[in-house]
């Protein structure tokens, strides 16, 4: 899942005839340009191996192709990994209850404050509040708050039963049977029942609704006519989900907001749904089911919650409001905290990290995800290169980047440089980590675990110039890139003031050599909209993982999925 704000905030060897095949003529050169006229790789046979992964069932063959896929993805230099994520915050020290686990997910519908009001900051105006439309962490703690699952998590990060009473397997693992609550009901006063479960998981799947996270349901198996083998019993008392193979993380799926029932009279009844999927949340008063429902939103400034007294579980819930300020500029921000206008925030700005980082207010938890940045393999830039070339090329502009330099200066939260896309602490699927070296596999820079080294060196800009050459450009006798032969390109990230400064030292990383990268910033909408779109040439980018296992963070990247910035098949 995609971070919108971040807390303060590729081997040698692994294109290993890019050197050799990057001919050497200018980029411009027709005779570069591959038989099919692109630089993009193919990727049908990425998309195949990711298909195979979800059928394995042999657990040591499944992780050697999620071995083999990562190595392919980062074989094209498209992605750039630049730290592992953690989450560092802001609280209050007399708010408790609130809670948070690996994925960036935050739970605060059941937090305690003195007055039992909370004000909060979490980032800017949402992209989207259908829980099947959205594709941003923050996003997702808005739906939880609003909305809910089969299952939840709870304050351990234990799966725990949710609108679900429980649920029963079938000795193969393919057939799972969850029995439902009693009483369940929308915001509304209308039943909620497993037939909401169905309409909304066919919905989620459904390419009409163009959800991003659709891709997730090719973990169930489907009917002839491409809808999910899903049932509910008559009186709705039942959801049965057939799968076509095994799943370790069906019940993390289940957990995940994109699962959640979302109320059909609604969502088809509001004005725009023909061509607008998410029409029925764009404005407070929608139909909820979670422990909060949205009463008031002013666009761009503030959201503004109340109980939801129809919640399954209304007890649990001593709040009387929750209020959001939406913004990220991040010294506004601190101020709020600091004269106790709100009491959390998840955006620390840069300069004052020294300040706050040990005081009692400050939190740092662990995160599974990867904060990156990457190329769009259609750009321009890339135009009259052939394969190899192009991939030498974004080779040439990881290998400029000082990620220590990122994470000590910037950062500035203890976060660990990275080197893979695969991120620290996740697991492999057979009761051990993912990134290590063992007698199956072992990585291109074997002693660092990764793909390259981090530490920036005059070295590794040395081999920059060097793959910039075997691609057509010239350097003159200092090492630049001669105006012959410029490189001009933007980057793209949103503007808050950590991802811009970022996109800022980037900048003067490349401008080592010569290359000219001017950052461009966005309003958080629109520059989700751009770079799903593909309108960039280099952007900012983070994946917090929805659940632990590695097929996660390889199957955004399918042809297509949703969540494939990269054009990667396109």
């Amino acid at each position: 899942m995609k971070k919108k704000v971040i807390s303060m905030l590729l081997a040698l060897a692994m294109v290993a005839g890019c050197l050799a095949g990057c001919g050497g003529s200018k980029a411009p050169a027709e005779e570069a340009v591959t038989a099919t006229g692109s630089s993009a790789p193919e990727w049908s046979a990425y998309d195949q191996r990711i298909a195979d992964i979800r059928l394995e069932t042999d657990l040591a063959k499944r992780e050697a192709l999620m071995h083999e896929a990562e190595d392919e993805l980062m074989s094209t230099w498209a992605v750039v990994p630049l730290y592992y994520y953690n989450d560092s915050y802001l609280q209050k020290t007399d708010v408790e209850g609130i809670y948070s686990n690996l994925f960036g997910f935050k739970y605060f519908g059941f937090a305690k404050t003195p007055n039992n009001e909370l004000a909060l900051q979490v980032a800017s105006e949402p992209n989207k509040l259908d829980p099947a439309l959205n594709s941003t962490v923050d996003g997702a703690c808005l739906a939880i708050l609003a909305f809910g699952g089969l299952y939840a998590y709870d304050e351990n990060g234990a799966l725990v039963p949710e609108y679900a009473e429980g649920y029963e397997v079938s000795e193969d693992g393919m057939t799972y049977t969850f029995t439902l609550r009693d009483g369940l009901t929308w915001s509304d006063g209308e039943v909620l029942d497993a037939h909401d479960f169905v309409y909304s998981w066919n919905r989620l799947a459904d390419p009409n609704t163009a959800a991003d996270y659709s891709y997730l349901t090719t973990a169930i198996a489907t009917n002839e006519d491409g809808t999910l083998q899903v049932e509910a019993s008559e009186d709705g008392k039942t959801f049965t989900v057939h799968l076509p193979a095994p799943c370790a993380y069906f019940l993390d799926l289940c957990a995940f907001p994109a699962f959640y029932a979302v109320p059909q009279q609604a969502v088809e009844a509001a004005e725009g749904a023909d061509t607008n999927p998410g029409a029925w949340a764009l404005e407070a008063g929608f139909v909820t089911s979670g422990p909060m429902k949205l009463v008031e939103w002013k666009h761009d400034e503030s959201m503004t919650y109340v109980p939801n007294e129809n919640y399954w579980a209304a007890d649990k819930v001593s709040l009387t409001k929750i209020s959001f300020m939406l913004s990220e500029d991040a010294a506004a921000i601190y101020s709020a905290f600091q004269d106790g206008s709100i009491q959390f925030t998840d955006t620390i700005a840069t300069d004052m990290m020294d300040t706050v980082k040990d005081t009692p207010e400050y939190h740092k938890i662990p995160n599974l995800g990867t904060y990156y940045c990457g190329f769009n393999v259609n750009s321009p830039i890339f135009e009259g290169l052939t394969v190899e070339q192009a991939a030498g090329m974004r080779k040439a502009f990881s290998l400029l980047i000082d990620r220590e330099y990122i994470v000590e200066a910037i950062g500035q939260a203890g976060q660990e440089p990275a080197n893979t896309f695969i991120p620290t602490g996740m697991a492999d699927g057979q009761g051990g980590e993912f990134r290590v070296n063992d007698d199956a596999y072992t990585y291109p820079v074997a002693e660092e675990k990764g793909y390259y080294t981090i530490a920036y060196s005059e070295e590794k800009v040395e081999e920059a110039r060097e793959l910039l050459k075997a691609c057509g450009y010239e350097f003159d006798e200092n090492g630049m890139l001669s105006a012959n032969t410029p490189i001009d390109m933007t980057y793209l990230t949103n503007d808050s003031e950590g991802n811009v400064k970022i996109g800022e030292a980037i900048q003067q990383d490349l401008a080592v050599i010569g290359v000219n990268l001017t950052v461009e910033t966005r309003e958080w909408s629109v520059f989700l909209d751009e770079r799903k779109n593909g309108q960039f040439d280099f952007a900012r980018e983070g994946w917090l993982a929805d659940y632990n296992d590695p097929i996660n963070m390889l199957e955004m990247w399918e042809t297509t999925s949703g969540n494939n910035d990269m054009q990667f098949g396109r």
